[in-house]
């Protein structure tokens, strides 16, 4: 009699699955609040406050009424985090959420949603270009490696009055 072929199934880490979350998400609930805590970067507290507020669906529990994350709670978790990141504010990452659980009909919806935040984020980063150029600027004053219109270097001398103008 021949011995039944093993079944191999390559489950990948807490961490693998927040750090990369690709493909269709195993749904076996396996990964305990602590495993999904360190890997998320966010408190137990935080995870259960998601769960309550409706950012996370009910996660499953184990006999003693632990909890048991599936890779689909660590796709979404790791989902938010990226629009947590944009400065979305829960309000918004809760809209969304819900407008996800409708389904389809929501895509124009989602998108521009996505589309308003992603416009903000690029004003930050152009806000925060301009303040680079700044620092840099008075970083190389400082260093002495700002010139003139001649070509000589500028000496840094600090006078209080043109410093509370520049600054």
């Amino acid at each position: 009699m021949a011995a039944p072929a093993r079944i191999e199934i390559d489950l990948r880490s807490c961490t693998e699955v927040f750090s990369r979350p690709v493909g269709d998400p195993d749904r076996t609930p396996r990964h305990t609040i602590s495993e999904v805590a360190a890997a998320s970067g966010l408190t137990a507290h935080t995870l259960r406050w998601y769960e309550r507020i409706g950012l996370l669906d009910p996660v499953d529990r184990v006999a003693g009424g632990q909890r048991r994350y599936c890779d689909a709670d660590l796709h979404r978790l790791a989902f938010l985090g990226r629009l947590r990141l944009t400065g979305m504010s829960v309000a918004d990452m809760l809209r969304y959420v819900d407008m996800a659980r409708q389904g389809e009909r929501t895509y124009l919806e989602r998108q521009r949603l996505l589309e308003a935040q992603r416009e903000e984020v690029r004003q930050r980063i152009a806000d925060l270009q301009a303040t680079l150029a700044v620092l840099d600027y008075k970083i190389d004053l400082y260093a002495g490696k700002v010139a003139d219109a001649a070509g000589t270097p500028v000496q840094c001398q600090y006078h209080r009055a043109e410093e509370e103008q520049s600054a």
